[in-house]
Protein backbone atom coordinates (compact mmCIF):
# COMPACT_ATOMS: atom_id res chain seq x y z
CA UNK A 1 0.00 0.00 0.00
CA UNK A 2 1.15 3.54 -0.75
CA UNK A 3 2.00 5.68 2.25
CA UNK A 4 0.41 9.11 2.04
CA UNK A 5 1.64 12.21 3.84
CA UNK A 6 -1.21 12.69 6.30
CA UNK A 7 0.10 16.03 7.56
CA UNK A 8 0.07 17.42 4.03
CA UNK A 9 -3.44 16.04 3.44
CA UNK A 10 -4.69 17.58 6.69
CA UNK A 11 -3.07 20.90 5.78
CA UNK A 12 -4.71 20.94 2.33
CA UNK A 13 -8.15 20.32 3.80
CA UNK A 14 -7.51 22.74 6.63
CA UNK A 15 -6.89 25.54 4.12
CA UNK A 16 -10.26 24.75 2.54
CA UNK A 17 -12.25 24.56 5.78
CA UNK A 18 -14.02 27.92 5.68
CA UNK A 19 -15.06 27.79 2.00
CA UNK A 20 -15.57 24.02 1.75
CA UNK A 21 -19.37 24.02 1.71
CA UNK A 22 -19.44 26.48 -1.21
CA UNK A 23 -17.77 23.84 -3.40
CA UNK A 24 -19.10 20.59 -1.90
CA UNK A 25 -21.72 19.63 -4.50
CA UNK A 26 -20.02 16.26 -5.08
CA UNK A 27 -20.10 15.55 -1.35
CA UNK A 28 -23.80 16.43 -1.18
CA UNK A 29 -24.71 14.18 -4.10
CA UNK A 30 -22.51 11.39 -2.75
CA UNK A 31 -24.09 11.59 0.71
CA UNK A 32 -27.60 11.50 -0.76
CA UNK A 33 -26.71 8.41 -2.80
CA UNK A 34 -25.25 6.67 0.25
CA UNK A 35 -28.30 7.48 2.37
CA UNK A 36 -30.33 5.69 -0.28
CA UNK A 37 -28.44 2.46 0.47
CA UNK A 38 -29.13 2.55 4.21
CA UNK A 39 -32.20 0.92 5.73
CA UNK A 40 -34.93 3.07 7.24
CA UNK A 41 -33.89 2.63 10.87
CA UNK A 42 -32.72 4.73 13.78
CA UNK A 43 -29.08 4.92 14.86
CA UNK A 44 -28.43 6.02 18.42
CA UNK A 45 -24.67 6.57 18.20
CA UNK A 46 -23.08 7.74 14.94
CA UNK A 47 -19.45 8.29 14.00
CA UNK A 48 -18.97 10.76 11.14
CA UNK A 49 -15.48 9.76 9.98
CA UNK A 50 -13.94 12.47 7.82
CA UNK A 51 -16.60 14.94 8.88
CA UNK A 52 -15.16 18.04 7.19
CA UNK A 53 -17.02 21.15 8.36
CA UNK A 54 -19.82 18.95 9.66
CA UNK A 55 -22.72 18.99 7.20
CA UNK A 56 -23.55 15.30 7.69
CA UNK A 57 -22.82 15.47 11.41
CA UNK A 58 -25.58 18.08 11.59
CA UNK A 59 -27.83 15.83 9.52
CA UNK A 60 -27.39 12.85 11.83
CA UNK A 61 -27.79 15.04 14.92
CA UNK A 62 -31.07 16.34 13.49
CA UNK A 63 -32.23 12.70 13.24
CA UNK A 64 -31.81 12.42 17.01
CA UNK A 65 -28.44 10.65 16.96
CA UNK A 66 -25.55 11.29 19.32
CA UNK A 67 -22.77 12.20 16.89
CA UNK A 68 -19.00 12.00 17.15
CA UNK A 69 -17.31 14.04 14.41
CA UNK A 70 -13.85 12.77 13.43
CA UNK A 71 -11.41 14.46 11.08
CA UNK A 72 -7.70 14.52 10.35
CA UNK A 73 -7.76 18.32 10.08
CA UNK A 74 -7.89 20.50 13.19
CA UNK A 75 -9.29 23.38 11.11
CA UNK A 76 -12.13 21.21 9.76
CA UNK A 77 -13.00 20.10 13.28
CA UNK A 78 -12.92 23.68 14.49
CA UNK A 79 -15.32 24.68 11.70
CA UNK A 80 -17.62 21.78 12.64
CA UNK A 81 -17.44 22.82 16.30
CA UNK A 82 -18.17 26.45 15.38
CA UNK A 83 -21.35 25.27 13.68
CA UNK A 84 -22.23 23.01 16.63
CA UNK A 85 -22.40 20.11 14.20
CA UNK A 86 -21.81 17.24 16.65
CA UNK A 87 -21.89 16.18 20.27
CA UNK A 88 -18.23 15.12 20.39
CA UNK A 89 -15.16 15.99 18.30
CA UNK A 90 -12.15 13.77 17.67
CA UNK A 91 -9.01 14.61 15.69
CA UNK A 92 -7.81 11.24 14.44
CA UNK A 93 -6.84 9.16 11.43
CA UNK A 94 -9.50 6.76 10.16
CA UNK A 95 -6.78 4.10 10.00
CA UNK A 96 -6.32 4.42 13.78
CA UNK A 97 -9.55 5.49 15.49
CA UNK A 98 -9.04 6.27 19.15
CA UNK A 99 -12.38 4.87 20.28
CA UNK A 100 -13.32 1.64 22.06
CA UNK A 101 -14.52 -1.35 20.07
CA UNK A 102 -18.30 -1.51 19.49
CA UNK A 103 -18.96 2.16 20.35
CA UNK A 104 -21.34 3.15 17.53
CA UNK A 105 -24.43 1.92 15.70
CA UNK A 106 -23.29 3.52 12.45
CA UNK A 107 -19.87 4.49 11.15
CA UNK A 108 -20.49 6.94 8.31
CA UNK A 109 -17.66 8.06 6.04
CA UNK A 110 -18.43 10.11 2.94
CA UNK A 111 -15.53 10.63 0.50
CA UNK A 112 -12.75 10.30 3.05
CA UNK A 113 -11.16 6.84 2.81
CA UNK A 114 -9.53 7.62 -0.56
CA UNK A 115 -7.05 9.63 1.53
CA UNK A 116 -6.10 6.56 3.58
CA UNK A 117 -2.88 4.69 2.82
CA UNK A 118 -4.44 1.28 3.52
CA UNK A 119 -8.11 0.90 2.60
CA UNK A 120 -8.61 -2.52 4.27
CA UNK A 121 -7.13 -1.12 7.49
CA UNK A 122 -9.41 1.93 7.34
CA UNK A 123 -12.50 -0.20 6.79
CA UNK A 124 -11.39 -2.62 9.52
CA UNK A 125 -11.20 0.27 11.97
CA UNK A 126 -14.64 1.53 10.99
CA UNK A 127 -15.97 -2.02 11.38
CA UNK A 128 -14.26 -2.44 14.76
CA UNK A 129 -15.88 0.60 16.34
CA UNK A 130 -19.40 -0.46 15.25
CA UNK A 131 -21.57 -2.63 17.49
CA UNK A 132 -22.87 -6.03 16.30
CA UNK A 133 -26.00 -5.37 14.25
CA UNK A 134 -24.72 -1.94 13.24
CA UNK A 135 -23.41 -0.76 9.88
CA UNK A 136 -20.48 0.88 8.16
CA UNK A 137 -21.54 3.14 5.29
CA UNK A 138 -18.86 4.71 3.11
CA UNK A 139 -18.16 6.26 -0.24
CA UNK A 140 -14.85 6.62 -2.00
CA UNK A 141 -13.56 7.57 -5.43
CA UNK A 142 -12.66 4.83 -7.88
CA UNK A 143 -10.36 4.54 -10.86
CA UNK A 144 -11.54 6.54 -13.85
CA UNK A 145 -12.38 9.66 -11.87
CA UNK A 146 -11.46 13.10 -13.28
CA UNK A 147 -10.83 12.00 -16.90
CA UNK A 148 -11.44 15.53 -18.20
CA UNK A 149 -8.79 16.98 -15.91
CA UNK A 150 -6.28 14.34 -16.97
CA UNK A 151 -7.04 14.88 -20.68
CA UNK A 152 -6.71 18.65 -20.44
CA UNK A 153 -3.36 18.53 -18.62
CA UNK A 154 -1.91 16.24 -21.30
CA UNK A 155 -1.96 19.29 -23.57
CA UNK A 156 0.32 21.12 -21.11
CA UNK A 157 2.80 18.55 -19.79
CA UNK A 158 3.19 14.85 -19.08
CA UNK A 159 3.08 15.08 -15.29
CA UNK A 160 0.33 13.74 -13.03
CA UNK A 161 -2.15 16.41 -11.98
CA UNK A 162 -4.83 14.12 -10.55
CA UNK A 163 -4.69 11.34 -8.02
CA UNK A 164 -4.90 7.70 -9.01
CA UNK A 165 -7.66 5.83 -7.22
CA UNK A 166 -8.18 2.12 -6.63
CA UNK A 167 -10.21 0.26 -9.22
CA UNK A 168 -13.58 -1.23 -8.32
CA UNK A 169 -12.19 -4.77 -8.03
CA UNK A 170 -9.57 -3.69 -5.48
CA UNK A 171 -12.22 -1.92 -3.41
CA UNK A 172 -14.51 -4.97 -3.63
CA UNK A 173 -11.62 -7.15 -2.45
CA UNK A 174 -11.25 -4.92 0.62
CA UNK A 175 -14.83 -5.88 1.50
CA UNK A 176 -14.40 -9.62 1.00
CA UNK A 177 -14.23 -10.55 4.70
CA UNK A 178 -17.61 -9.01 5.56
CA UNK A 179 -21.25 -9.09 4.57
CA UNK A 180 -21.48 -6.06 2.34
CA UNK A 181 -23.32 -4.57 -0.57
CA UNK A 182 -22.05 -1.95 -2.95
CA UNK A 183 -22.53 -0.16 -6.22
CA UNK A 184 -20.59 2.17 -8.47
CA UNK A 185 -22.07 5.24 -10.11
CA UNK A 186 -20.77 8.21 -12.05
CA UNK A 187 -21.44 11.78 -10.98
CA UNK A 188 -20.68 14.62 -13.40
CA UNK A 189 -20.51 18.23 -12.29
CA UNK A 190 -20.70 21.04 -14.86
CA UNK A 191 -18.80 24.32 -14.93
CA UNK A 192 -18.64 27.43 -17.07
CA UNK A 193 -14.91 27.08 -17.74
CA UNK A 194 -11.85 24.97 -16.90
CA UNK A 195 -10.67 27.36 -14.20
CA UNK A 196 -13.91 27.03 -12.24
CA UNK A 197 -13.72 23.26 -12.56
CA UNK A 198 -10.26 23.27 -11.02
CA UNK A 199 -11.30 25.80 -8.38
CA UNK A 200 -13.98 23.34 -7.28
CA UNK A 201 -11.19 20.89 -6.40
CA UNK A 202 -9.21 23.53 -4.55
CA UNK A 203 -12.32 24.63 -2.68
CA UNK A 204 -12.74 21.19 -1.10
CA UNK A 205 -9.02 20.72 -0.42
CA UNK A 206 -8.68 17.97 -3.02
CA UNK A 207 -5.69 19.47 -4.80
CA UNK A 208 -3.19 17.50 -2.69
CA UNK A 209 -1.61 14.81 -4.83
CA UNK A 210 -0.94 11.42 -3.31
CA UNK A 211 2.64 11.68 -4.59
CA UNK A 212 3.05 14.82 -2.53
CA UNK A 213 4.07 17.23 -5.30
CA UNK A 214 2.98 20.78 -4.65
CA UNK A 215 0.59 22.51 -7.00
CA UNK A 216 1.98 25.12 -9.38
CA UNK A 217 0.50 28.49 -10.25
CA UNK A 218 -0.96 28.36 -13.75
CA UNK A 219 0.40 30.74 -16.35
CA UNK A 220 -2.05 32.44 -18.69
CA UNK A 221 -0.75 30.33 -21.57
CA UNK A 222 -1.24 27.10 -19.65
CA UNK A 223 -4.76 28.10 -18.69
CA UNK A 224 -5.58 28.77 -22.33
CA UNK A 225 -4.18 25.35 -23.28
CA UNK A 226 -6.26 23.67 -20.58
CA UNK A 227 -9.37 25.54 -21.64
CA UNK A 228 -8.95 24.41 -25.25
CA UNK A 229 -8.08 20.80 -24.39
CA UNK A 230 -10.85 20.30 -21.82
CA UNK A 231 -13.67 18.22 -23.37
CA UNK A 232 -16.81 20.34 -23.59
CA UNK A 233 -20.49 19.71 -24.11
CA UNK A 234 -22.70 22.58 -25.26
CA UNK A 235 -20.25 25.12 -23.88
CA UNK A 236 -20.03 23.50 -20.42
CA UNK A 237 -16.97 21.92 -18.84
CA UNK A 238 -17.61 18.56 -17.13
CA UNK A 239 -15.77 16.99 -14.23
CA UNK A 240 -16.68 13.32 -13.76
CA UNK A 241 -16.23 11.22 -10.65
CA UNK A 242 -16.63 7.45 -10.35
CA UNK A 243 -18.17 6.87 -6.96
CA UNK A 244 -17.98 3.58 -5.03
CA UNK A 245 -20.69 3.23 -2.40
CA UNK A 246 -20.49 0.46 0.20
CA UNK A 247 -22.49 -0.69 3.22
CA UNK A 248 -21.03 -3.31 5.57
CA UNK A 249 -23.18 -5.24 8.05
CA UNK A 250 -21.47 -5.65 11.44
CA UNK A 251 -21.78 -9.25 12.68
Amino acid sequence: MAQFDKQAIAAAFGRAATQYEQHAELQRQSADALLGLLPDRAFSQVLDAGCGPGRMSRYWRAQGCEVTALDLSAQMLEEARRQQAADHYLMADIESILQPTASFDLAWSNLAVQWCSDLPQALSELYRVVRPGGQVAFTTLAQGSLPELRQAWQAVDNRAHANHFLDGVAIENALSDWRARHRIQAITLWFDDALNAMRSLKGIGATHLHEGREQRVLTRSQLQQLQLAWPQQQGKYPLTYHLFLGVIERD
